[in-house]
């Protein structure tokens, strides 16, 4: 397995030494405060509660939008102990201090919602264009000019040059309308299917029709009158635009017109021949019959390509391009735009290719003129955090793009052929996300700078040098700039308080105001802590961060016992200072510490937030590096709190549940117990894009999948194990576990239990569900895992 680099080192260790660290919440409480913080609350501390899940800790304001003249924030959101079942709904909030949120009516969103959609600001940025509801809108102001009415939606409008004409698509084909005027005009004309072809006559058939020609003048007349209507209708043919015929099975899924109208870029893309849907049978339904559910295709089978073209406009011709250099069959694994210059001279085009392996970024002319801007290449897979990020400076000089060339993820430019390339951004962090102000003089940025465990947001200017951070305190900031440019909207939340609207002004050091508050009284009321984080040192000399809960963080004396729980997805980040999307697992982990247990969260290598080697060291080997540094996790528990490893227990969902399986399979002398939940038993039956990166493809690299995957270590399982998974999993197969019970039962293994889920996806819904499954897990860490007298 490849080492992580010095960088990476360095930067973990500095975290072990506490250059990162925060606040030790734990060491400034004794036990017997947290113990009267806890009877003093009104929180109901039972499983059965906990998994409520939103219902008890909020729904986070989403989809946060501010109104054009930036007196209000609009966002959907739901109020304080709302019913799981339901859905966000449209709120708004005055942009003042203590100002609170009001609901809306559908009438008022009706009104409303064109003034709040994103649009395509013109070139003098006094309107705006958009798409809301499959219509047109002009945006002036506070005032929505409807553009168009028709039944097919209208979607991805862009302006011209001037100002004068908006582009947009309909269907699989590109359009020009006349703000003035309203006049519509059609630019391209997709046809599905290819060109039809003239049938021609045999060697027989031409003979006949030449005789026919000598005897008749008839016939002779015929030709005649044929011949003068084929010219007339080659005559209006030539006044429209050429059709462009796809092969067959082919769509447009993405067209990029010039602001010049002279060209437009597109995608073509075909789905594959002859792959299999996997079905997931759906037993509990309305009709009382089981249900077939055809979802995806499996790893390795065949997948869709694309081609990409410039068209010339009005003319119609078309120019596919390479854009995978010395692939001559001009097909790539994926590909999306990345804008044109304000002139229209030249575009950005995306592109990676179908072994994941190798990233390009292209300019392109308005004439079909490609040259290469950026290759990234990666030894295991091109990805990380901003991947596609791209866009032009405002005076088209220069590409600017997100790339791990560095090994973390950092903000370049380039000129348009790949010159003079300069990294504006660098260090052991990374940028999350990135803009360009409107005027063009800053990149407005989210990034770790400073701590993996903070996301802060920076201005920078354009050509790069100081930034500027503007928000502050431990947590995470997600920003949404007021249009005036003075204010933010800030949805931010810490470790132990989760997201939050606040309000606050566009400067450095200044307040927020908080302006929504969705946790219940009754969660608020109680004392969760902030789990300390913690260096797990690796058996590779790496510092492993780790969040850690104690008993004594809850007013608990140990039992002896310890949990270690494994987060999913792989690449996720959860060792942090900002609340984390396990809130129920947070929960719960309060809940094992409250009974005795140290418990360990592990942002084990694979996981996102600590740069390239962190993310690839799982690279062909799932269940190598990654699941050592949970045993690590155990050798940690073992030195620090004495607990005996038969007396350490581990849980996790997906990816999480995966790891377990392996842990108990492949390491069973560090642990004594398991419960994998959804877990991926045999990576060759999961999805073609998460898994062809980091394994290859199962017919190309066998080694990988067969060490990769639990269900051929089987037989090493000794301790008690739960396997739990919902039968309506579209995303890992309920026959993944069904696929392991019986490797189980033919291999004679006893101690093994399975809980089903009728109704459940993935993602369970329901709360009994929850209840259930953690109530399962608690029972089997308590029944196997405590050293009592």
């Amino acid at each position: 397995m490849p080492r992580p680099t010095l960088a990476a080192r360095t930067l973990l260790s500095a975290v072990a030494l506490g250059a990162f660290a925060t606040p030790v919440l734990h060491a400034q409480a004794t036990a017997a405060s947290t113990v009267e913080a806890q009877a003093n609350s009104s929180f109901d501390f039972t499983i059965a509660n906990m998994m409520r899940g939103p219902e008890v800790y909020g729904r986070a304001p989403e989809n946060v939008r501010w109104s054009p003249d930036s007196r209000y924030i609009y966002f959907r959101w739901l109020p304080p102990g709302t019913d799981w079942r339901e859905n966000p709904v449209d709120y708004r909030v005055r942009a003042v201090r203590g100002a609170q949120p009001e609901s809306l009516s559908r009438a008022h969103m009706d009104s409303i919602g064109p003034l709040l959609s994103n649009g395509e600001p013109s070139p003098d940025r006094r309107r705006k264009v958009s798409a809301y509801e499959g219509d047109l809108w002009l945006i002036e102001g506070m005032r929505a000019r409807r553009l168009t009415q028709t039944m097919e939606a209208e979607r991805s409008p862009s302006w011209d040059a001037r100002g004068e004409r908006v582009f947009f698509l309909r269907g699989d084909n590109a359009f020009a309308l006349d703000v003035a005027t309203g006049f519509v005009q059609q630019l391209t004309n997709v046809r599905s299917g290819p060109e039809p072809r003239t049938p021609q006559a045999d060697v027989h058939d031409k003979a006949l029709q030449r005789q026919q020609r000598e005897l008749f003048q008839s016939v002779r007349d015929d030709i005649r009158r044929d011949s003068i209507m084929e010219a007339n209708r080659a005559r209006r043919d030539s006044q429209q635009v050429r059709p462009l015929h796809l092969r067959q099975g082919e769509r447009l899924t993405q067209v990029s017109v010039s602001p010049s109208g002279n060209a437009l870029l597109l995608i073509a893309s075909a789905q594959p021949q002859g792959a299999k849907q996997t079905m997931v049978p759906n037993f509990v339904t309305e009709s009382g019959y089981t249900e077939p559910l055809n979802v995806r295709t499996k790893v390795g089978d065949a997948q869709g390509v694309s081609r990409v073209a410039l068209m010339q406009l009005p003319s119609g011709t078309v120019k596919w391009l390479n854009v995978v250099p010395g692939d001559t069959s001009r097909v790539a694994g994926m590909s999306r735009f990345g804008g044109w210059t304000a002139n229209g001279d030249r575009a950005l085009i995306f592109t990676a290719t179908a072994d994941f392996k190798t990233r390009f970024l292209h300019s392109v002319t308005s004439d079909g003129t490609l040259r290469t801007v950026d290759t990234l290449n990666d030894s295991a897979w091109v990805a990380g955090p901003c991947f596609g990020c791209m866009g032009w400076t405002s005076d088209g000089a220069r590409a600017w793009y997100v790339s791990e060339a560095s090994g973390y993820a950092h903000l370049y430019t380039a000129n348009p052929d790949g010159s003079d390339t300069r990294q504006l951004t660098q260090g052991d962090w990374e940028v999350l996300s990135v803009e360009l102000s409107e005027n063009g003089r800053e990149f407005r940025m989210e990034t770790s700078e400073g701590s993996p465990f903070n996301r802060h947001y920076y201005r920078m200017p354009v050509a790069g040098g100081n930034r500027t951070r503007i928000t502050s305190g431990d947590g995470s900031h997600q920003v949404e700039l007021s249009p005036d440019g003075r204010l933010l909207a800030n949805v931010h939340s810490t470790a132990n308080k989760p997201p939050e609207l606040f309000l606050m002004e566009n400067r450095t050091g200044a307040q927020m105001s908080q302006l929504t508050t969705s946790p219940t009284a009754d969660f608020l009321s109680f004392p969760w802590i902030v789990p300390e984080i913690v260096m797990v040192p690796a058996s590779d000399g790496v510092q492993v961060p780790a969040r850690i809960y104690r008993p004594e963080d809850m007013g608990a004396q140990p039992n002896g016992a310890g949990v270690i729980f494994v987060h999913g997805a792989g690449y996720l980040h959860n060792v942090h200072n900002w609340w984390s999307q396990y809130s129920r697992e947070y929960m719960f982990n309060h809940y094992l510490a409250s009974k005795g247990y140290v418990v360990l969260d592990i942002d084990y290598r694979a996981s996102a937030g600590y740069g390239r080697d962190w993310r690839t060291a799982i690279y062909r080997y799932m269940g190598g590096r990654d699941l050592q540094d949970h045993v690590d996790g155990s050798k940690y528990l073992t030195k620090e709190f004495g607990i005996n490893p038969e007396s350490i227990g581990l849980y996790g969902g997906s990816y999480g549940g995966f790891i377990t399986l392996m842990a108990l399979f492949t390491e069973p002398e560090y642990f004594g117990a398991g419960a994998a939940l959804r877990s991926v038993t045999d990576w060759a039956h999961y999805n073609h894009g998460y898994t062809g990166r980091i394994l290859n493809l199962p017919q190309d690299d066998s080694l990988s999948y067969h060490r990769s995957s639990p269900i051929f270590f089987a037989e090493g399982l000794e301790d008690p194990l739960l396997i739990a998974h919902g039968m309506v999993d579209t995303n890992v197969h309920f026959q993944d576990v069904v696929r392991l019970s019986q490797r189980l039962i033919e291999l004679g293994k006893t101690g093994w239990e399975m809980a089903v889920y009728p109704v459940e996806d993935h993602g369970f819904v329901r709360p009994s569900s929850w209840t259930d499954e953690y109530r399962r897990i608690f029972e089997l860490f308590e029944r196997h895992l405590p050293e009592r007298p």
